[in-house]
């Protein structure tokens, strides 16, 4: 794959959350490859095919995750795509923070020719979600006034590292684009799923956001892509101890490419309107059954398929959101995706799997 370095001995990955949109898809890419090891972390086994060792822990459990991984003294690289909610921000702060700390400091102590260890951030490193920022956003830009877990993660690796031969990265995607069952955060499953009810139901397709919204710059990251950047930084020491925002590297407005989206659904483009996706589309999961039945999809609940706070999330901001990825291209990764055809090609990919109806 364009920017990873060849592999020049034996490596084992470490995957914990791998069951999200951004695990399970590293997972899919590793065991394509074929040349890696691996064992995946999750409590539930990943829908994923393909030679791995999975192992159900949970990381919030220090003495589990003692029982249960202690043994692994042959992992050479880490991925941590693990995440936890939490009911208020200092609550994410103490939750996230355990997860990583759980891991590493079991990991660490016994994985004799550890190499590196990747953990995964975002954008919201540099307040996307707070409102207006600077952009396009650089790695080296200034923090936001805490709490942000994603500060503490770092901070952490930063003085756990010291005098260590291991080295740590961090990828800063936005967006990330993919299929994972019970993802909170998944920009596709949100648009297909809405999309499906309102054919459904006999509507267009309007959008849901803000007027600022439907105008913006906005930005995403493929989760094949960002799979192939976190091995790139995992594997190249030229981006040791280095974090990288990682993005599709176009930017799309919503008022030029929700009717395309509108024309791959066969639906009409309606009227912009701003709803919140959290309220109108609660009741609408005996909608969503329905679709299920007579599109002989694969009976995935309504909760478990769609977060339509993560909806809310996307199409309430009206200002840009924008990474700068020059650094990324600057230390050897050029990668880039064309995130209109990324949206059809992966929702191509779910019609196919039973996931999402096929077009009329």
């Amino acid at each position: 794959m364009a920017g990873e370095a060849p592999r020049l001995e034996a490596r084992k990955a470490l995957i914990a959350g791998a069951t999200g949109v951004v695990g399970r898809n590293l997972l899919r890419h590793l065991v394509a490859r074929g040349d890696w090891e691996i064992v995946a972390l999750s409590r539930r086994r990943p829908d994923v095919e393909g030679t791995y060792e999975h192992i159900r822990v949970d990381l919030m459990d220090a003495a589990q995750c003692r029982e249960r991984l202690s043994r692994l003294a042959d992992v050479t690289h880490v991925f941590f795509a693990a995440c936890a909610a939490g009911p208020d921000l200092a609550e994410l702060v103490s939750r996230n923070l355990t997860l990583l700390r759980n891991l590493v400091e079991t990991i660490e102590p016994v994985a004799v020719d550890l190499k590196h260890i990747h953990f995964m951030q975002g954008s919201k490193w540099y307040g996307s979600h707070l409102g207006p920022y600077r952009t396009p956003a650089k790695e080296d830009d200034p923090r936001h006034p805490p709490p942000n877990f994603y500060y503490d993660q770092w901070d952490y690796m930063v003085e756990r590292q010291r005098g260590k031969s291991w080295t740590y990265s961090s990828a800063r995607p936005h967006a990330v684009s993919g299929f994972a069952i019970g993802n909170p955060s998944n920009l596709t499953m949100v648009i297909a799923i809405y999309a499906a009810i309102s054919r459904e139901l006999g509507l267009p397709l309007c959008h849901p956001g803000t007027p600022g919204n439907y105008r913006a710059l906005y930005q995403c990251t493929d989760s094949g892509l960002l799979a192939r950047a976190m091995v790139w930084m995992a594997t190249t020491p030229g981006c040791a101890n280095q974090a990288f925002n990682v993005t599709n590297g176009d930017l799309i407005r919503w008022e030029n490419t929700w009717p395309k989206i509108a024309r791959y659904f066969g639906m009409q483009t309606g009227p912009r309107r701003q709803i919140s996706l959290v309220d109108y589309m609660a009741d609408k999961g005996p909608v969503w059954d329905r679709i299920v039945k007579k599109h002989g999809l694969r009976p995935f609940s309504y909760p478990e398929i769609v977060s339509w706070p993560y909806g809310d999330f996307v199409f309430t901001p009206h200002y840009d959101i924008i990474s700068d990825t020059g650094k990324a291209r600057r230390f050897g990764f050029h990668e880039n995706v064309d995130t209109e055809e990324m949206f059809f090609r992966l929702w191509n990919e779910m019609r196919a799997d039973r996931i999402i109806p096929a077009a009329k």
